[in-house]
């Protein structure tokens, strides 16, 4: 494999736990990165606005983002929606899949499937 193939996510994500299945139903190698309790870096988010935008990057429709004061919704630019996941990583939306240069944001098992065969 060209390249090593990294899910970024919530642990008890249900979505995430699709993902994961799919990947190891296919017996296709991954890691995975707990970008709660690991973190994730503002270059990292960064990168990823770049390649898929951060309007794709950020979770509108997961409660962490709807708790927050309308003042903090209103308004969104990418340097306050990346400065909001990287206060709260629960409002990227996951899961995040990173290698065989691709960047795939969200799980849709047909997308998947197009990037791995």
């Amino acid at each position: 494999m060209a390249s090593q193939v990294t899910i970024h996510g919530i642990k008890n994500c249900d979505t995430m736990k699709k993902a994961r299945a799919w990947l190891e139903e296919r017996a296709i190698p991954h890691a995975f990165h707990d970008y709660k309790t690991a973190g994730i870096t503002e270059a990292k988010l960064k990168a990823w606005a770049k390649e898929v935008g951060w309007e794709t990057l950020i979770n509108r429709a997961g409660t962490t983002f709807r708790k927050l004061p309308d003042a903090q919704k209103e308004g969104l630019t990418e340097a306050k929606a990346i400065a909001l996941m990287l206060a709260q990583p629960g409002m990227i939306k996951r899961p995040v899949l990173e290698g065989h240069g691709a960047l795939l944001v969200g799980f849709k098992p047909e997308a998947y499937a197009a990037r791995f065969g």
